[in-house]
């Protein structure tokens, strides 16, 4: 089936409809001065494709949040999560195909670059399964990909044109369709807007971007003088999704409207010269006044008096009390039953709530009734199993501070933490960033070497090279160190380094 998203009219008054199934194969470009129309045509493209696709929208000024309440999207704001969190909202955002803006309004250049490549690079990651077709449209999209190197770090433009040129050279395969939108073509990476088939070229004044627009169009030279003449709204269209000759349009009227809407000239306001100087030159506050900024909390030392003032559970609270022998043929029971849900070849790349629906089925079957752990044990039990530790190592007195430091880490990268702890406690070689990524759940070998960027940024881990090109990981604090390790090599012998399904 065909959907034909309406754009608006031609000059001759008739329909311009776009091929949203076409568009999903061959990308978008949008080109056009400030006030040339481009977030309206934006917003009147996403509005009509909502009921049919997925959408991710990359906002770097705020403007498309109010779609959130007419057509459902989810807002984050950028400005209250790490990379890290951003990273994993990209990645559930298409497990759960939810259509999302990432606002990034309020974030300064560089942070607003690195988070835009985490939340990207969380929807390219994601597993061949969840592939599904979804529009990523990036405004202002100079800002992410710039053609030269600003003021900003050179670690975090390559993190957002990497990220760029994912989305544009390789995310059509993994469906991701990118629309890109520009002030001006000549400040943005040609390797990103190359990859665009169809092009909207708006209202432009610079000879170097009317000559870009007019290359990228087919037009003679001579004709770029047109882009001077459109009016707000109008666009030169071509592709294949939109039409097979450049097409001149007017962009239709829209549903909602941006927070910022064009500012209006209204009168001044009536006050004296005198009145306005006892204002404005006012004597400033005492800077006493202003709250001081505490310093961020050392959640080590939380977890530790958390820890410490959680209440011991006595025996005598038990209603039904059971014999230490008992005890330990539940326990021998349980762990017989995860190891036989973890026996299966893809359980370790298989979501946590499915893992725990087949564990619950099974100590059923296997009447431990009251004794099944609840997803929270279950977790805990998983991170141990996934790390290749065993009943005897977890409950070893040594892993208390390994426990409590892992515990600072999100859910899903505690298993690998304790993967590394084992082999620095035992001198193993470092694990290699296949064993790593089976750890966490993932085929992702670049994912693998980020989980380990990231515990080095929480201050939990060092990670060195050494003249071979082998991998040290050591621990802070704990002065365990690993062996030297291949990066690239898979996982260490059975008789070292214990899969999950045999922990």
């Amino acid at each position: 089936m065909t959907v034909a998203i309406e754009m608006g009219l031609t000059t001759a008054g008739a329909g311009a409809a776009m091929d949203l199934e076409e568009l999903l194969a061959t990308r978008l470009l949008v080109q056009g001065n400030s006030g040339s129309g481009k977030s309206h045509l934006l917003r009147r493209l996403l509005e009509q494709s909502a009921p049919w696709v997925q959408q991710a929208i990359i906002d770097p000024e705020g403007d498309f949040v109010t779609l959130a309440e007419r057509f459902g999207h989810l807002v984050i704001d950028a400005e209250d999560h790490t990379e890290r969190g951003l990273q994993v909202a990209g990645e559930r955002a298409r497990l759960h195909r939810v259509s999302t803006v990432l606002n990034l309004e309020g974030l300064d250049a560089e942070n607003q670059m690195r988070r835009a490549a985490a939340f990207l690079g969380g929807m390219f990651d994601v597993e061949r399964d969840h592939w599904y077709p979804m529009l990523v449209v990036v405004d202002e999209a100079q800002l992410f990909a710039p053609a030269v190197a600003g003021e900003v770090s050179d670690e975090a433009r390559k993190l957002s044109l990497g990220a760029m040129t994912n989305l544009m050279c390789r995310g059509r395969k993994r469906g991701l369709a990118g629309i890109i939108a520009t002030q001006r073509l000549a400040k943005l990476a040609k390797n990103v807007a190359a990859e665009a088939s169809n092009f909207l070229m708006g209202r432009t004044f610079l000879d170097i971007d009317m000559a870009r627009a007019a290359d990228l169009l087919g037009m003679e030279r001579r004709q770029a003088e047109a882009f001077r003449d459109l009016e707000r709204g109008q666009f030169m269209a071509l592709g294949p999704a939109l039409s097979r000759r450049p097409l001149r349009l007017n962009i239709g009227p829209t549903e909602t409207s941006p927070r910022n809407s064009t500012p209006r000239l209204m009168p001044l306001p009536e006050a004296t010269l005198e009145d306005a100087r006892a204002v404005i030159l006012a004597a400033p506050p005492p800077d006493a006044s202003r709250p001081q900024r505490r310093p961020a909390p050392d959640l080590l030392e939380q977890l530790r008096a958390a820890k410490a003032a959680a209440p011991e559970i006595s025996t005598e609270e038990v209603e039904e009390p059971v014999s230490a022998a008992e005890l330990a043929e539940r326990r021998e029971r349980v762990d017989r039953t995860l190891r036989a849900v973890l026996a299966a070849p893809d359980a370790g790349f298989r979501a946590i709530g499915v893992l725990y629906q087949e564990f619950v089925v099974r100590c059923r079957i296997e009447g431990l009734g009251a004794s099944v752990p609840d997803l929270t044990e279950f977790r805990r039990m998983l991170t141990h199993a996934r790390a290749g530790l065993g009943t005897d190592i977890a409950g070893d007195d040594s892993w208390r501070e390994v426990t409590l430091r892992a515990s600072i880490l999100p859910d899903d990268m505690q298993g690998v933490f304790m993967m590394l702890a084992r082999a620095a406690k035992e001198g193993w070689p470092c694990p290699g960033d296949i064993a790593i990524a089976r750890a966490y759940g993932s085929h992702s070998l670049r994912r693998a070497q980020r989980l380990l960027g990231y515990m080095e940024e929480q201050g939990l881990i060092v990670v060195q090279l050494d003249g071979g090109g082998r991998r040290i990981v050591t621990l802070v604090e704990l002065a365990w160190a690993t062996a030297p390790g291949d990066p690239n090599g898979d996982d260490q012998p059975a008789e070292q380094m214990p899969s999950a399904a045999s922990a």
